[in-house]
């Protein structure tokens, strides 16, 4: 089986005390547009200028239990592909796996933690129907 590897940014999430009152002012002062989420920003893979690619930006309540086991501030979320590879060879090579992949039609997804006890997010996306909900997200 091939083995998985991290393929780029998929988003950044982290903890404030208003989620709504910062995706205004960053509306505001910088021109992000934010829905429920945040915002999802849009770009083109390299490998195939045809096919978009996306990463998340998203605040979230400071009380979230979402981080956790992590106390840290900020979850990052990385594009991977082949996430069942990746994931057992993590698990082999002593890694802490918090939960079991989770599967949705825009990819499938799964919580490790590093050394240092943050939690990272790792997303095998299927971009064409991650479009398809950002479309109605966002209209």
């Amino acid at each position: 089986m091939e083995k998985g590897r991290v393929t780029g940014l998929g988003g950044v999430f982290f903890k404030c005390k208003d989620p709504d009152a910062i995706k205004q002012w960053y509306n505001q002062k910088l021109g992000i547009n934010c829905d429920a989420y945040g915002t999802t920003f849009e770009w083109r893979k390299s490998d195939n200028p045809a096919e978009k690619g996306y990463t998340a930006w998203s605040p979230f309540k400071e009380t979230t239990k979402y981080f956790e086991p992590s106390a840290k501030e900020f979850m990052i979320n990385y594009r991977v592909e082949n996430l069942e590879a990746l994931v057992d060879e993590l698990r082999n090579g002593g890694v802490t796996i918090c939960d079991e992949i989770e599967r949705f039609e825009y990819g499938k997804f799964v919580h490790v933690l590093d050394p240092e006890g943050n939690k990272i997010e790792l997303w095998e996306p299927n971009d064409i129907e991650h479009e398809k909900i950002l479309n109605v997200v966002t209209k």
